[in-house]
């Protein structure tokens, strides 16, 4: 398939909408061109399993490695990360809560969250399940509000993990900004359950010791108020 010469500075929902599954591949083969070559193996590599992993998974309208290649592109292309252990976990950031048994392995013993996370271990060293565990959700109180529970958990898990604030606030991103992406009802309820996440990721993305540079911040404050602004035209408009 041949894609135009300016998909390296398309907007990723526009070539989701205009290439699909295809053009964000080529976008993501373009940015990791900037790396070595054992980087650009290594990423490959994580890409080739979270395929695997999602393969039959959709988000509404589309393949759900979409999101994962959006959430990894960002944080090249926008946060300008070099870490591949980082990106490594961005691209395998849903694997363990989606797909634990199948990344474990059938006769993996013990509990299936901690055995994905020792597969991932030996896959990709210690680094990588640490900040994929760091965005992977818990079980969740049936007694308590779940999206409580969610806001909770992303505070205390990323309050000790700087560089999977990185990860969350792309897939937050991904989900917020993009919301008006979606459609039916699941708009309402995603913009529900994100609107309350906006000053949580203010805070961890201004504290200095999250890694990134003041523009990039600069550029995620920003998506922060465009999510904002979209949450606000969903749930404030009157009836």
């Amino acid at each position: 398939m041949d894609f135009p010469a300016y998909l390296a500075t398309m907007p990723m929902h526009a070539i989701t909408e205009i290439h699909g599954e295809p053009g964000l591949l080529e976008r993501f083969r373009l940015e990791i061109g900037a790396f070595d070559a054992a980087a650009r193996d290594r990423l490959t590599e994580a890409l080739d399993l979270a395929a695997e992993l999602h393969r039959d998974d959709r988000r509404v309208r589309e393949p759900y490695l979409n999101h994962l290649l959006r959430v990894a592109i960002r944080m090249m292309h926008h946060y300008q990360v070099r870490d591949v252990d980082v990106i490594v976990a961005g691209l395998l950031h849903d694997a363990v809560e989606d797909h634990p048994a199948e990344l474990a392995g059938p006769d993996a013993p013990g509990d299936p969250t901690e055995a994905a996370l020792a597969a991932l271990a030996a896959r990709f060293g210690p680094r990588v399940p640490r900040l994929v565990g760091a965005v992977t959700n818990p079980a969740y109180d049936p007694g308590r509000d779940k999206h409580v529970q969610y806001r909770e958990h992303v505070a205390a898990s990323l309050d000790r993990e700087p560089w999977a604030r990185v990860i969350k606030v792309s897939d937050f991103t991904d989900n917020g900004v993009g919301v008006i992406h979606t459609v039916g009802p699941k708009v309402a309820r995603s913009a529900a359950k994100y609107r309350p996440l906006v000053p949580v990721f203010r805070d961890l993305i201004a504290r200095p010791d999250t890694p990134l540079s003041a523009p990039v911040k600069r550029h995620i404050f920003a998506q922060l108020d465009l999510a904002e602004e979209r949450f606000s035209a969903i749930l404030d408009q009157p009836n």
